[in-house]
């Protein structure tokens, strides 16, 4: 039987919109199922789980019978800045594919391209279910993908790619490491917060090898003082990893906690190829690791020790990476990707259908620090939702609703999509903006972009 209302109607006289006759999958602590209608207030919260047909009145009503609400997905490992750059980098090893294609194209952006890039990748996500993003951008212009950013409606947290070091890193992309801090503190202070909180900022060194470890240091003193996010990619392939050890003497991820970036709020991204000590690094320190699976497996970088990273108590998210790294910003192929590479890597019965569907909805919110806002549909939470249709030939058969979501749903499902109780996408269509807008700009501004990298 589901669990009784946590409100009832008469607690909420009157809602801004209401989603009537939901088959509610919360994601709150019990992990509650219910069948109610979703009351949202004004102020774009939660106001009420009511009884199914309830009389509360409401600005607005949509009939979501038969489907199924859940929190709105978290992608906690973006690119937006590589959407222009889809199939543009097959076939090539991490190192070589940065430095060969990915780095030279990211040098040829320019405002416009980039503002481009960033729309056409937050349509495909929020088409998909996906409302809050922890994006990394690339060295310059990053104002214009904060300004897509809130122009969409999205729930945004970014920064600037940092790199001051590096071989084979562009000219275009090293900064002095005085002036990657300075506009670094220049982002954050216009952005983190903005548009009532839906914007915040994050530091974003690349990765240990584009970083000096005076860079390192700065970011992790900066993201103590002022409470902001770190988020950088972290033991992706073995070649980096060995070039680390050769390098500096110490492992990846243990580099990164002896230069203050591990017992802070971080999120890692990928973590292929940790070392035995590296588990307890992280779960002490409470970093996040985001876990990649279709780039992981695009590049041939391996498979994460996700159900390690579980029993040792690290947080895990989940992130889609770039359209270059990935060609699909789908979070749902990600979390079923998750879980048959789980039982790939470790057997039956790998992890649990529950658990990878935590990892893309308030483990992703807690990756953020945005588990008190987001990440589970709860009475005062942000009425970020996403309302599915698994009443479909692919999806119908299995009783238990996280086997539906994680094995059978598809991006294709997604019917309705709230963030702060705004509609962005409204019976599979894009609201927030024009999709073939974005779609004609995006073309546009990849022909230019191509050219002044020298590619054809």
């Amino acid at each position: 039987m589901p669990a009784p209302p946590t409100a009832a109607a008469n607690a909420q006289p009157h809602a801004a919109l209401a989603l009537r006759g939901a088959h509610v999958v919360t994601m709150d602590p019990l992990r509650t199922l219910i069948d109610a209608d979703v009351l949202v207030g004004a102020d774009g919260r939660v106001a009420a789980l009511a009884e199914p047909a309830s009389n509360v009145s409401a600005d607005q009503s949509i009939d979501v019978s038969g489907h199924v609400v859940v929190p709105g997905l978290v992608q906690a490992h973006i690119h937006l800045c590589q959407t222009l750059f889809r199939g543009l980098a097959e076939e090539q090893t991490l190192l070589e594919w940065l430095r060969e294609r990915i780095w030279p194209l990211e040098a040829a952006h320019d405002p416009a391209s980039l503002h481009a890039s960033a729309s056409l990748g937050i349509a495909d996500l929020l088409l998909g279910g996906t409302t809050a993003i922890l994006d990394m951008g690339t060295v310059h212009h990053t104002d214009a993908v904060f300004e897509a950013a809130a122009e969409s409606g999205i729930r945004y947290t970014g920064g600037k790619a940092l790199m001051d070091a590096g071989d084979g890193v562009p000219s275009g992309l090293l900064e002095p490491t005085a002036q990657a801090l300075r506009d670094n503190d220049r982002l954050a202070d216009r952005w983190h917060g903005s548009h009532d909180g839906r914007l915040r900022y994050a530091y974003s060194p690349r990765f240990v090898l584009t970083a000096t470890h005076d860079l390192l240091r700065s970011i992790g003193a900066r993201a103590r003082a002022n409470s902001l996010l770190v988020h950088t990619h972290a033991s992706e392939q073995r070649e980096e990893t060995d070039i680390v050890r050769q390098r500096f003497g110490v492992t990846n991820i243990r580099l990164l906690a002896n230069l203050g970036l591990a017992d802070i709020n971080a999120c890692f991204a990928h973590c292929v190829w940790p070392e035995p000590e590296e588990f307890d690094v992280l779960a002490s320190g409470g970093a996040t690791v985001v876990h990649c699976p279709s780039c992981n497996m695009k590049l041939g970088s391996g498979v994460a020790p996700i159900a390690e990273y579980l029993d040792r108590g690290v947080n895990v998210a989940l992130g889609a990476d770039g359209a270059a790294s990935n060609n699909r910003l789908d979070a749902f192929e990600e979390i079923r990707l998750a879980g048959l590479l789980s039982r790939f890597r470790d057997g039956p019965p790998g992890v649990s259908a529950q658990q990878l569907f935590e990892m893309a909805t308030i483990a992703g919110a807690r990756a953020l620090g945005l588990d008190a806002d987001i990440g589970s549909i709860e009475v005062g939470k942000y009425a970020d939702l996403c309302v599915l249709d698994l009443q479909r030939a692919h999806v119908v058969g299995p009783e238990d609703v996280y086997t539906q979501l994680v094995y059978s749903a598809r991006a294709s499902d997604v019917r309705h999509v709230l963030v702060g109780g705004r509609i962005l996408v409204q019976d599979g269509r894009l609201l927030a903006f024009s999709e073939s807008d974005a779609v004609a700009a995006a073309a546009k501004q990849r022909e230019a972009l191509l050219k002044r990298a020298g590619i054809t």
